[in-house]
């Protein structure tokens, strides 16, 4: 199902991964559950809830695009120690071709599922980390500065280079506890990559999981591409 190498490390003993109901972030939970990695997920709704219960996982429900539903997740985490963070929670928004501007409705819905949601639960994480823990967000390629070469897509690409602010904060604030990485998970078929995309989700997730767990503390702060190239800001 996906290579062995990609596993060829030592095993996680507890994952948390939010937003997990489908695509990449599901596939982290099966991978991780697959190997005996406890697992902490989330999901928004009843069915990604079920999913992630079949899976063996603890399923909590999270709303990152509110703030009540973020506020929810200390609580339940209380007294854990997580040896890996996953933040994928993410959505595209309005599908761009050049300068068009969003409305206020679209600008809100993609800041506050990719920014704001990080700003709120990256606090709550830091809390519940075992020692020497690696957390990830799931970036973009398209939140580059340095290697943009388009425009398309102007509202997801200000979020991801938002949200690597954000990280980059995150790991000088970690520093010493966590090592946080930014990583762009590839173009992966997915319902927003689309089926023409030429990563499939369980090469990404299991290329993002040796990613992350090949990471040394040298690598605090870093943006990395799934299969662990560096990345320009």
């Amino acid at each position: 199902p996906w290579p062995s190498r990609c596993c060829d490390r030592p095993a996680m003993k507890h994952a948390l991964v939010i937003g997990a109901s489908r695509g990449i972030g599901l596939e982290l939970v099966r991978q991780y559950r697959a190997e005996g990695t406890a697992v902490t997920a989330t999901a928004r709704d009843d069915a990604g809830l079920a999913r992630l219960a079949d899976l063996g996982a603890k399923a909590l429900r999270l709303d990152v695009a509110t703030a009540a539903g973020c506020s929810g997740l200390a609580w339940q985490i209380d007294g854990e120690a997580f040896d890996a963070v996953w933040l994928v929670a993410g959505v595209y928004g309005p599908r761009s071709t050049g300068l068009q501007p969003p409305t206020d409705d679209e600008f809100d819905a993609v800041m506050h599922t990719n920014v704001l949601a990080a700003m709120r639960l990256l606090p709550q994480v830091a809390e519940a980390l075992a020692p020497g823990a690696r957390l990830a967000v799931l970036s973009s390629l398209m939140g580059s500065i340095g290697l943009r070469s388009a425009s398309s897509g102007w509202l997801y690409r200000a979020s991801k280079a938002a949200l690597n602010s954000v990280l980059k904060d995150a790991s000088l604030a970690l520093a010493g506890r966590a090592t946080c990485i930014a990583v762009h998970p590839g173009w992966v078929q997915t319902d927003m990559g689309g089926a023409a995309a030429p990563l499939t989700v369980p090469r990404s997730a299991a290329d993002l999981r040796a990613t992350l767990a090949r990471l040394t503390p040298a690598d605090n702060g870093g943006f990395f591409n799934h299969d662990g190239q560096p990345l320009a800001w």
